[in-house]
């Protein structure tokens, strides 16, 4: 019903706007990560699914070199830049398709002039990858329209180098991946080395809670770039014992026990966060294969902790959800997903919990921090398609 809801609300905005009919209006979805998180810049595992929150893109070919482009959502904010030159950023919403743009001039790839609408109900700076979503639904666009013929990974790779280079935010390839290629009713193990993809089935009768904070950060403003300097850091460091290695994908447990007294503690600890959390995706896939979903709940509780005490990115709202949260009987685990500093929680819960587990959270979180949270059930949805 909402998907209806907005397919028919950015089909009729284009319509108003440019009093024509648009050529494609395509989705691209956010996403919620079980677990494996700041694993995905250190060459790590990851294990996302895409969620049924999207970002709605209606847009038309045109026959100049200029991309007229505007958002329902930030108060019909419209912008108009080149897509034969390197537009200029000026830090807005518009820097995401700007940054795509620029990424495929880098690859010698010369995208169409288009006529665009967005508008999107994944929600900004929850840490459920609304860049993302907007970067690859202008990028499938731009790759139908213009055609290019991108393989999805391919796309991924290249709204991925728009966010690092362009945008300005050095984020792991994750994001971009699982909105470009999730798969219906699925989690997706992402090595993300190598690029190489297995899905495992969600089991039945199991929901994906999410719980928003409200606590908004900005990725650019916040210690996300620190964090990923301290573990390069410690990669730096280790080498001298490990030549071999070339992220922190390649140290094991002991090794890091082994060598990392000559770590400076804070970066000692945030490497710990990456070894361990890439031997707890692995762990949480595998019990999803076997249906242990008690493991898989206790895995993402030691998740949370190791995010909380080792990486420090949680904050006191995010524990909050997370402590109210694993007291309901029919959950089995809950963690902050994101880079943190806000945003959102994930619980794994049966169906039949989610009206208490929903409720519990209201009723602690508002108790605690004088304010509500926004709490809803995802399901794992597919990647980025056409739609109209």
């Amino acid at each position: 019903m909402v998907e209806h809801v907005l397919h028919t609300k950015v089909r009729r905005a284009f319509e108003a706007r440019f009093q024509r009919d648009p050529d494609l209006i395509v989705r691209a979805p956010g996403r919620v990560n079980l677990i494996g998180e700041h694993t995905d810049y250190n060459d790590g595992f990851v294990l996302p699914v895409a969620v049924d929150r999207a970002a709605w893109l209606a847009v038309a070919k045109t026959d100049d070199a200029w991309a007229k482009v505007r958002a329902l959502d930030m108060q019909n904010d419209e912008e108009t830049f080149s897509v034969d030159r390197v537009p200029a950023s000026n830090g807005g919403w518009a820097d995401y398709p700007k940054g795509v743009v620029w990424a495929m001039l880098e690859r010698d790839l010369s995208p169409v002039g288009i006529l665009a609408v967005l508008t999107s109900d994944v929600p900004v700076g929850a840490g459920m990858s609304s860049s993302a979503a907007v970067e690859v639904v202008f990028g499938f666009a731009w790759d139908q329209l213009s055609d290019f013929d991108l393989k999805l990974p391919e796309l991924a790779l290249l709204c991925q180098r728009a966010e690092n280079e362009y945008v300005g935010v050095n984020c792991g390839i994750m994001d971009q991946m699982i909105s470009a290629c999730g798969r219906a009713g699925h989690a997706m193990l992402l090595d993300t080395r190598s690029l190489q993809r297995a899905y495992f089935s969600m089991p039945d009768g199991i929901a994906i809670v999410v719980a928003d904070s409200n606590v908004r950060r900005s990725l650019s403003g916040s210690e996300y770039n620190v964090r990923r300097a301290q573990c390069e850091n410690a990669v730096s460091i280790l080498k001298a014992h490990l030549p071999e290695i070339k992220a922190l994908r390649d140290v094991t447990p002991e090794q890091l026990k082994r060598f990392g007294e000559e770590l400076p503690d804070v970066v000692y600890r945030r490497a710990r966060h990456v070894v361990t959390e890439n031997a707890r995706v692995l762990a949480v896939s595998r019990d999803l294969y076997e249906g242990d979903l008690v493991h898989v709940g206790k895995l993402l509780v030691e998740g949370h902790i190791s995010l909380r005490d080792d990486y420090e990115v949680s904050i006191p709202e995010l524990d909050t959800l997370v402590e109210a949260a694993i007291e309901v009987d029919g959950c089995y685990g809950a963690r902050l997903t994101g880079a943190g500093f806000g945003g959102c929680i994930i619980a794994l819960a049966d169906e039949d919990a989610v009206p208490d587990l929903a409720a519990h959270l209201n009723e602690v979180y508002t108790a605690r921090h004088s304010r509500q949270p926004a709490v809803y059930i995802t399901r794992p949805g597919d990647g980025v398609t056409v739609v109209g």
